[in-house]
């Protein structure tokens, strides 16, 4: 697969999605955001004019540039849209029969020669590829979050993926300037390994009152390095996709370590899931990630 430009579809304008659909664009890809629920295909696109839009106005990006990036992205929800794609990365809900279920509708629509990616990180890219009659064609690509600011996507492969559809993969996210680390199908790959158990103890710290949420953020600020603090990052994140991602990592290790907190599902049961509903740990006057 060469750098010259694609017709790329990502699946899901959620949070992870709508950002995979910023990079996409960014790169000067032809990007198709696909949702089955209107309002949210809208919200999607209307949160990566906004990347654009603020990029502009911080004068890290040109205007033409702004609004050629905006052109390049189109919704739909009908997935014979996505007919003529190279690649189509998946980053619908966490579930497997979902999955595999899209994978299978997909192969009745697209050429065999298109490129599947699947954004998950706690399920089984062996399993999901399972749905398509081509899993040789399938490869976990998991983007760190905010995919638009964040340089690394974890690349897995499944038990049955093909070294080309693995080659042309790590080309593909060349071409988006994306940094690629090969980590095994295993739950939570590397990344989230590492990433869950800790935010667990920082959600633990804050419950047990060792520090409030500014000051935890601001210890991890000045003593690690971090861009953010563990509670703004819950917050683009999202405290449903948390508890999610916690919960699937939790059945599948057994470890105590990966089970979210009390905390986390007083939260969810409240509606207070971070940034995208205006509240979370902290408060937002706009919902949208990256809004002007």
């Amino acid at each position: 697969m060469s750098n010259e430009t694609k017709t790329v579809a990502v699946l899901g304008a959620g949070t992870m999605g709508s950002g995979i659909a910023t990079v996409m664009a960014r790169a000067g890809h032809k990007t198709i955001l696909f949702d089955i629920n209107e309002t949210n295909l809208q919200r999607g696109i209307d949160t990566v004019h906004g990347f654009f839009d603020k990029s502009v106005k911080l004068g890290k990006l040109g205007a033409d540039a702004g609004q050629s990036a905006k052109s390049t992205l189109v919704g739909t929800t009908d997935l014979t849209d996505l007919a003529h794609c190279d690649v189509i990365v998946e980053a619908v809900f966490e579930d497997l029969q979902l999955k595999k279920d899209t994978f299978g509708r997909l192969d009745e629509i697209v050429s065999e020669s298109t490129l599947f990616h699947t954004n998950t990180s706690t399920l089984s890219v062996t399993g999901i590829a399972s749905g398509s009659r081509l899993p040789e064609r399938v490869v976990g690509t998991h983007y760190c979050n905010p995919a638009p600011l964040m340089k690394l996507v974890e690349v897995a492969d499944g038990r049955h993926t093909a070294d080309w559809a693995h080659k042309a993969t790590i080309e593909f996210l060349g071409s988006l300037g994306k940094t690629s680390v090969v980590t095994k199908d295993r739950p939570g790959f590397i990344v989230n390994r590492f990433l869950i158990p800790w935010e667990n103890s920082c959600i633990r710290a804050l419950e047990a009152g060792l520090g409030t949420k500014e000051s935890i953020d601001a210890a991890v600020l000045g003593s690690l390095g971090h861009p953010m603090g563990p509670f703004r990052l819950l917050d683009i994140v999202g405290m449903d996709i948390h508890q999610q991602v916690a919960t699937r990592l939790y059945e599948q290790l057994r470890d105590p370590k990966f089970f979210p907190p009390p905390m986390v599902e007083r939260m969810v049961a409240a509606g207070d899931l971070g940034r995208k509903t205006g509240r979370g740990f902290y408060e937002y006057d706009n919902t949208r990630l990256f809004g002007s």
